[in-house]
């Protein structure tokens, strides 16, 4: 009798697992199915984009570090979406002041400002203890974890663009 109970109380879990995972898994393929999608309609255009958005970014958080009055400076968005290629990259030069834009600086620029746009719809104080968790984070990974994560976030943020 406690085997049958044992059995039947199994087969109930698998059967709620089973309802509840179903509709979670629909979503994870539809998801997938609209990044591949994505990813054949408009691979070029994303390839195109990452190192633009990349130095973006680094280019953005170098010049926060940098500027006292912050206004000054565009927003990450605008800077993608207003500046040619070469003037991101002659300007991120200049910011840099002798860096090379494959240091760890560098990264650290790209990974910041990646990280600051992802908060953006936060409140001002959130962002700011966000932004303190990143910033110990990035100090403790080393180079190969925060090339990964940067690559990630730049590559996701190419595909936010492209929407």
């Amino acid at each position: 009798m406690n085997i049958n109970l044992l059995s039947q109380k199994n087969n109930a879990v698998f059967f709620i697992s089973l309802l509840v995972s179903a509709p979670l898994q629909a979503a994870q393929s539809q998801t997938l199915e609209m990044n591949q999608w994505l990813k054949a309609r408009f691979g070029a255009q994303h390839q195109a984009l990452i190192p633009i958005v990349a130095v973006a970014d680094m280019l953005y958080s170098c010049q926060q570090q940098k500027q006292k009055q912050k206004a000054e400076s565009l927003t990450i968005k605008a800077l993608i979406t207003q500046l040619d290629k070469n003037t991101l990259a002659e300007q991120l030069i200049t910011c840099l002041a002798g860096e090379s834009p494959k240091s760890d600086t560098a990264l650290n620029y790209g990974l910041k400002a990646c990280f600051y746009e992802q908060f953006s719809h936060l409140s001002l104080a959130e962002k700011q203890q966000k932004m303190a968790v990143v910033t110990q984070t990035i100090a403790t990974l080393p180079r190969s974890e925060r090339q990964k994560s940067f690559t990630q976030c730049v590559t996701d943020q190419a595909i936010h663009y492209l929407r």
